[in-house]
């Protein structure tokens, strides 16, 4: 089956291209992922040792997450297609001389029937809440990684909490992100993201909430999925 629509918005898309020159600012609109990223490369790392490892992260934006798989010692494939993201990610890769480190401006699901059973672990991190299917991102994970393998994502939960901390609070009261970034209805339970993931293969492992303390500006990984969270799951041997 050849996708002809691609699963993507336009809207979404260009809100991210517009920031693209500021992925690599530790104190921009993307701090957060910066602030985030090593809480989620230990919990990845901690499942999966990454040396040696084919990854592929979909979703990768301007490589922050990519980039620093590649340095623990994974074979990385970053791949969005927001075109001045990945733009932004390969120069980062070059100044930086991060190794084993490539993009490509491709969907998932493309990716999938080009490339099926070819990855160690697929990450899809902070993407599939800006997608129209995202059940169609999760088939693509699955599809990509081999028998045995891992796929990890990470997503906002939907429930009033969720609403009033990721959106209200983040976007209109600490201006941690800018407004507009999130869209309440787009957001995803766990129980929706864990049959999606049984639907596709997959078979979930682990999961773990990600906590903000505004005060002391400080994240952390906990049982509490309620707003952010994480999910590990494999793909049947």
């Amino acid at each position: 089956m050849t996708h002809t629509t691609l699963n993507v918005d336009p809207a979404e898309l260009a809100k991210f291209s517009d920031l693209a020159h500021r992925w690599w600012d530790p104190h921009s609109e993307f701090r957060p992922l910066h602030e985030i990223n090593p809480l989620r490369l230990d919990w990845i790392h901690s499942l999966v040792p990454l040396p040696g490892q084919r990854v592929l992260d979909v979703g990768c934006g301007g490589g922050i997450l990519a980039d620093a798989m590649a340095r623990k010692g994974a074979e990385v494939l970053g791949i969005d297609l927001a075109e001045k993201s990945l733009r932004v990610a390969q120069l980062h890769a070059l100044e930086a001389q991060t190794p084993r480190v490539h993009y490509r401006e491709v969907s998932a699901e493309a990716l999938a029937e080009e490339q099926p059973g070819s990855f160690d672990v697929v990450t899809c991190m902070e993407m599939l809440e800006h997608v129209p299917d995202p059940g169609s991102v999760v088939r693509a994970c699955a599809q990509l990684v081999k028998p045995g393998g891992w796929v990890f994502f990470s997503t906002l939960n939907r429930n009033p909490k969720a609403f009033l901390l990721a959106i209200v609070g983040a976007e209109y009261v600490l201006n941690m992100l800018p407004r507009g970034t999130h869209e309440y209805a787009r957001f995803i339970r766990p129980s929706e993201l864990a049959a999606h993931c049984r639907s596709a293969g997959l078979d979930l492992q682990h999961s773990r909430g990600l906590q903000y303390n505004p005060l002391t500006r400080r994240y952390w990984l906990s049982g509490d999925t309620s707003v952010n969270y994480l999910q590990a799951t494999r793909r049947s041997a």
